[in-house]
């Protein structure tokens, strides 16, 4: 029965109409109901401790504090590009703390790409398509960059920095 459940709560996402029908485990144990950030432009980015785009985190944390009243973030640890994030939840939020002093929203681990992509990585990379983007998630911190009204507007590669003046010019 569990399996089945989980089977059509599986289809249910990957037929999903809107990012604010999601709802995902938080790396606190919380769960982040997208729905709740009607009204919001969400940047939803794959994360990974032990990256050369690891130092980002200092840049999303200050994206998050500059913007907080319009902006949320929403961060997604990743262990698919080079066992660059092999760490448990707990070790993830631990890392993320203590190193960057990160008070932005973390879901809990997920796969962003594969035959085991997460379904909301799955609903992302079929809107980016629409926007001509293909197959968006080359590697951790790409970003996702949604309106107020769920849609999604842009996708950064990693190279792109959170304080660029390529994505601040979207917010």
């Amino acid at each position: 029965m569990k399996t089945l459940l989980l089977a059509m709560t599986l289809a249910a996402f990957a037929m999903a109409a809107s990012i604010y029908e999601f709802k995902v485990p938080g790396l606190e144990g919380n769960e982040i109901d997208f729905a709740q950030y009607k009204g919001k432009k969400i940047l939803i980015v794959n994360t990974a401790s032990k990256c050369g785009y690891t130092p980002q985190y200092e840049e999303l944390e200050a994206l998050h504090k500059k913007y907080k009243d319009k902006l949320v973030i929403v961060g997604f640890p990743a262990n698919n590009f080079g066992g660059q994030e092999p760490g448990s939840n707990t070790e993830i939020k631990e890392f993320c703390k203590r190193n960057y002093g990160v008070t932005f929203t973390m879901a809990e681990k997920v796969s962003v790409k594969g035959e085991d992509i997460h379904p909301l990585f799955k609903y992302l990379t079929a809107e980016a398509a629409k926007l001509g983007v293909q197959d968006p998630v080359k590697w951790n911190f790409t970003k996702f960059l949604l309106d107020e009204k769920g849609k999604l507007i842009a996708v950064f590669p990693s190279k792109v920095k959170p304080l660029s003046e390529e994505l601040t010019a979207k917010l």
